[in-house]
């Protein structure tokens, strides 16, 4: 697996010769000469009240009266497609006012072939919201097969973002014998901290490593020594409670080639929250979440001095909440249970839900997740996190829709198997995967596009017609979810091919990237 640090000499040409300067922007999109304020959204509208704050917003209700989304980021990959050229960033503008409303705007090719582009994170956020000097105008897109980490200059421009600094594979392995990154945050010191999934052998290490939030080096591993666990993934850190928290997917250089059952039952893949303290960045726990579980994406609840969090358990279909007990240690326990599916004419005789992203509203009211497989996204209402209740859900396409090639023999919960998803006269193809809300709560935002090889794997039409993105509106008194039939951007339609989009972000933060100290 060492050979997947390096491209190729014939895919770095490639690279050089698809890139263009700055990027391509739509012919029909004006640039705009807005440019981003410190400690404000880029449109320049200031965050909170503070006329000196860095960026972001002082509280997470405070968040919850930013302006309305306008634009939004995501990584589009072509690894996996047949389509061998490089993964970019889109922009794509969700102001219904705009004449570009659900279209791609603007596309900045990475340099390289074969990146998986995967998830991002700022350089700064609401971590430093005291301090004006910072300014939440660069984005950090680690690349998961590759393991460089790209930075895109979205301050700037927001509209046509620029390639800032590549940081190299190189550099993650000799500094930090870190490859495979994933989860970035930014933090209160200015540092960004990274989770990595291995080391660039290919073998499972869940370490995490540092970047110098202004020359982004690498400065090493956050960890100072003694255990670390067996796998790594997600992350989240909520210092008022001095810890960090981890989850596990599986073994890079195996999860990479596609899922495998039996992968799981001789242990690639992960069963563990990972308890680490926060001052002396060592490991403390490993709550075990069960075998076959494979916990995902971890939140804790936006307030700051909250103890307790989700996280959504991939296999086993269980969103777990932790939780610290009364003697100061901490434990998960069981509170939502998407059964399994008796099928026919499916990979297995029992079909998973495969809840692959979660995430919290600002108000720590709704957990919502997606259940990439069945095809559903939920809405939960968490007023009581021991007890959530089911208030929304809603069937975006999946292996079970009606006429497919699976047929549902035994269901716990559905009468009958759910109509495709059509939006616009197009069949959604995969099923529903990242999330992201709107800071206000009203809009969700939904992708379809897992990892490459898993999606060519369970979902071979997204290869052929590329993912979308989609909206829902949300009900936020009773809850509630409703799919909007004039959103949707097709990425199948792409001037270099069909393309995987993935995570979304917005130029302003959102309830996913934002931490508050």
């Amino acid at each position: 697996m060492a050979a997947h640090q390096r491209s190729s000499a014939a895919k770095e040409r490639r690279g050089r010769q698809h890139r263009e300067k700055g990027g391509r922007r739509d012919a029909t999109a004006p640039s705009s000469p807005r440019r981003w304020q410190p400690g404000g959204d880029p449109e320049g509208t200031p965050a909170g009240k503070c006329g000196a704050c860095g960026p972001g917003y002082p509280s997470p209700l405070e968040a919850m009266k930013g302006p309305r989304e306008q634009l939004l980021y995501l990584p589009c990959i072509y690894r996996n497609t047949g389509i061998d050229i490089p993964d970019f960033l889109a922009t794509v503008d969700v102001d219904p006012n705009s004449p570009h409303y659900c279209q791609v705007i603007h596309r900045l090719p990475m340099p390289n072939v074969g990146d998986e582009l995967h998830h991002s994170g700022w350089n700064a956020c609401s971590s430093c919201y005291g301090d004006p000097t910072k300014a939440r105008n660069l984005l950090v897109l680690p690349s998961l097969i590759s393991s460089r980490i790209y930075i895109v200059d979205v301050g700037s421009d927001p509209r046509a973002p620029k390639l800032h600094k590549v940081v190299e594979a190189e550099e993650l392995s000799r500094k930090g014998n870190a490859a495979f990154p994933h989860t970035s945050h930014c933090l209160g010191s200015g540092e960004i901290l990274i989770s990595c999934l291995g080391d660039a052998a290919g073998n499972g290490k869940g370490t995490f490593i540092l970047l110098d939030g202004e020359t982004f080096q690498v400065k090493g591993n956050w960890e100072t020594g003694g255990r670390i666990p067996a796998l790594g993934y997600d992350f989240w850190y909520q210092p008022r409670q001095q810890v960090l928290l981890s989850t596990e997917w599986g073994v890079p250089g195996i999860l990479a080639q596609g899922f495998r059952p039996r992968d799981v039952e001789q242990g690639h893949y992960g069963r563990h929250i990972n308890v680490w303290d926060w001052s002396s960045r060592s490991l403390l726990q490993e709550i075990d979440l069960g075998k076959g579980s494979i916990p995902l994406e971890i939140r804790f609840l936006h307030d700051p001095s909250a103890s307790q969090g989700f996280v959504g358990c991939a296999l086993s279909g269980e969103i777990q909440r932790f939780y610290k007990t009364p003697e100061g240690n901490w434990a998960a326990e069981k509170v939502i249970q998407v059964p399994s599916k008796k099928v026919q004419g499916w990979l297995l005789p029992d079909m998973p839900g495969l809840i692959t992203d979660i995430l919290i509203s600002l108000d720590d009211r709704f957990l919502y997740f997606s259940n990439w497989i069945h095809g559903d996204v939920r809405q939960y209402d968490i007023s009581d996190p021991k007890n959530p209740r089911l208030v929304g859900q809603v069937f975006l396409g999946g292996s079970i829709s009606k006429g497919g090639a699976v047929t549902v023999l035994e269901d716990r919960e559905l009468q009958d198997q759910p109509e495709p998803c059509v939006i616009q006269g197009k069949k959604i193809p995969g099923g529903p995967q990242m999330l992201q809300l709107s800071l206000d709560g009203r809009r969700l935002y939904v992708s379809t596009s897992l990892f490459s090889a898993w999606d060519r794997q369970f979902y071979p039409e997204l290869i052929r017609e590329g993912s979308v993105l989609l909206q829902l509106d949300v009900d936020t008194e009773k809850g509630g979810l409703a799919v909007n039939p004039t959103f949707l951007v097709d990425f199948g339609k792409e001037p270099g091919g069909p393309v995987l989009a993935h995570e979304m972000r917005y130029p302003g933060g959102d309830c996913t990237s934002d931490i508050w100290l």
